[in-house]
């Protein structure tokens, strides 16, 4: 369904300040974001509002070291909007974590749960620390530090957080603990991606990585290309990365290439991904000397001649330096923002169809929804059930954008922000801005 101009006054806006980097995440979002404003005719107001976050929370984690040692971390959270329901989105444990980040990625989760109708607005949350230098204990006292000094800012009607980027299940147990405890009742919906055994959802960790392949295919077929005649490459081969890559090869395509911090390996036979996963496994989640293809470097992976390019690794892979040289005829996007904001022309004028990350990776929030819906009413659905309803809702959503960009004649990265845009600015406009 096509998006309804807001009846605003058109005008020319400019965002206030210095114009930042387009090479950072929150500026290529922004970039995407002016865009769509100008084709909706929002009014410098509503612009505004709707690319200024809601609260930005930056936190001191003090916690007490195994060897006996006080550090002092620093964690993030970022409420970007609330319009369409509580905001959502997960917690990232890195030692590059920033509110620069954090705020970019809130707000791609705006537009993401907006894309495929989700009722939930747009979160993000860090802590800046490195996980492998870290016991398992100083690990929780973190987790449980950090989660108490959002209890004012966390809750399963406020604001919802998720596992990310080297945090899991595990750790999503502490945070529900810890607010359950505060709260003085067990309260399993307030975080997404926890345990079976805690009311965790089948079918959550392989949502996101299922979603890329639902809109993959649907892209193949508007370009009437059929999956077991089609070559893959795919870079990262974490959760996302994994799980893409061997739902395609169970479609029958050939993975050519798959890569992780290691390197790439590729194979113009095709690899055999269940055997890369077993190798993984017993490796320490490593590709390292995998025997079933040569060795590669991830950014010549990203150039191989192939039908789909998968990246599902982090931001900014596929940049103005590389664009020139992607060979693939789809690109769906399994990271956040691995392609920047400069990069888009010049993929658009190859012909490149890219499915952009706020609809290809959103079955993880999607299953996050059906998590928090099943906590919420006690009563959880079998794994089959979840795939079924995760596949209707991304095939709609890329349906929807696909028809907002023939309408609009735009790419599809750009009719998705025009229809998330429209729908939350709709809703603003229907609910009025309280004073």
């Amino acid at each position: 369904m096509a998006p309804q101009k807001n009846h605003y006054n058109a005008s020319i806006y400019k965002e206030p300040g210095p114009k930042l980097s387009t090479e950072t995440p929150f500026e290529s979002m922004m970039e995407r974001f002016r865009f769509a404003a100008d084709v909706l005719e929002l009014d410098e107001g509503m612009f505004q509002y709707l690319s200024s976050p809601v609260k930005q929370i930056i936190v001191s984690i003090p916690i007490i070291m195994d060897d006996g040692r006080i550090e002092v971390f620093e964690g993030y959270r970022v409420i970007h909007d609330n319009v369409l329901g509580p905001s959502k989105g997960g917690i990232r444990y890195a030692p590059d974590v920033n509110l620069d980040e954090v705020k970019a990625l809130a707000s791609w989760m705006t537009w993401k749960c907006a894309v495929v109708n989700v009722p939930f607005g747009g979160a993000k949350g860090g802590v800046r620390c490195d996980p492998n230098k870290l016991s398992k204990t100083e690990l929780e006292r973190i987790t449980r530090r950090y989660t108490a000094n959002m209890l004012d800012i966390f809750g399963p009607d406020k604001d919802i957080p998720a596992p990310d980027m080297n945090t899991n299940e595990q750790i999503m147990a502490w945070v529900m603990d810890t607010y359950s405890m505060n709260a003085q009742r067990t309260e399993t919906a307030v975080v997404t991606g926890k345990p079976i055994i805690l009311g965790g959802s089948q079918g959550r960790k392989e949502a996101t990585g299922r979603g890329v392949v639902t809109v993959t295919l649907a892209g193949l077929n508007k370009l009437g290309m059929m999956p077991n005649n089609v070559t893959v490459a795919v870079q990262g081969f974490g959760n996302v990365g994994s799980v893409s890559a061997n739902l395609m090869y169970e479609q029958g395509a050939k993975i050519i290439a798959i890569s992780d911090v290691t390197g790439g390996y590729y194979n113009e036979n095709g690899i055999d991904i269940p055997e890369a996963i077993r190798y993984s496994k017993e490796n320490n989640n490593l590709l390292k000397d995998f025997p079933g293809a040569e060795l590669i470097s991830n950014n010549e992976l990203l150039e191989l001649e192939c039908d789909v390019l998968i990246p599902a690794a982090k931001e900014d892979q596929i940049n103005r330096s590389n664009a020139g040289n992607i060979q693939a005829k789809i690109i769906s996007e399994g990271a956040n923002g691995p392609v920047t904001a400069n990069a888009d022309a010049v993929l658009e004028e190859k012909g490149i169809m890219v499915i952009p990350d706020i609809l290809a990776n959103a079955g993880g929030v999607t299953v996050s929804y059906f998590e928090w819906v099943q906590d919420r009413q006690g009563y959880f659905w079998t794994e089959e059930r979840v795939n079924r309803r995760l596949n209707r809702m991304m095939r709609n959503a890329f349906d929807n954008v696909y028809g907002v960009s023939e309408e609009f004649r735009i790419t599809l990265r750009q009719a998705a922000y025009v229809y998330a845009i429209d729908k939350v600015a709709t809703t603003l406009e229907m609910r009025g801005i309280y004073a």
